[in-house]
């Protein structure tokens, strides 16, 4: 399967947090949601200690791989090379993919953040295998630098001139993930309506559950 197969069947895309994930790690985040069935953790911890991040992406990784589930590093292509993630996701404030690709090498994927049309061709002329679009709706700040909602019509936008899977982020939910679909995103990345549930495998099924139907 390539980069591309692979992508398209991360439906529901888990970025793990332990600020609003009433006392639980990013370990015990990543083992819920893969029990319901997620394909896809991305790993984002914008405190955590360089040794403390390796320490917590070295268990993920164990964990994925036994698995089988594809586990992306947020920023940080040093540790993601330390522990042989699949792939590294950056923001426009991050390295530029070209420079990012480079050091990640052809095989492993890179994910880049996307907030207008001309920033995702950008990333598509880079060599980003997937975007991260959003932030889409108004929704409970993980991300200081989120910035102001962009909308459906950003992904539709994207859709229609860019050949790269979408995952949109920011504020969705299982009362919009349906418009999300409909827009032409290929997944959503969720991270508080997921993480913050007081039982994480079982919102994550709710989830699941909207592409099975």
């Amino acid at each position: 399967m390539n980069r591309t197969d692979l992508i398209k069947n991360w439906q529901i895309y888990i970025i793990t947090d332990e600020v609003i994930s009433q006392g639980r790690t990013h370990l015990e985040i990543a083992d819920a949601t893969i029990n319901a069935g997620v394909k896809v953790i991305q790993l984002r911890d914008k405190t955590a200690s360089g040794m403390k991040l390796y320490k917590i992406a070295r268990d993920i990784r164990e964990l994925t791989r036994e698995r089988k589930v594809a586990f992306i590093l947020n920023d940080r292509i040093d540790i993601a090379l330390a522990v042989d993630a699949d792939g590294v996701h950056v923001g426009q404030d991050d390295i530029p993919a070209k420079q990012a690709r480079e050091l990640i090498g052809p095989h492993r994927i890179l994910g880049v953040s996307a907030g207008s049309l001309r920033e995702a061709l950008d990333a598509e002329k880079q060599g980003a295998d997937y975007l991260g679009v959003g932030p889409i709706f108004e929704a409970r700040s993980t991300k200081a630098d989120a910035g102001s909602p962009r909308g459906l019509e950003l992904i539709t936008q994207i859709h229609q001139h860019c050949h790269l899977p979408i995952i949109a982020i920011g504020g969705v939910n299982l009362n919009n993930i349906k418009d999300v679909i409909q827009a032409g995103a290929t997944g959503a990345a969720i991270i508080s309506a997921i993480v913050s549930a007081g039982n994480i495998e079982a919102k994550t099924k709710k989830f699941i559950n909207v592409f099975k139907k």
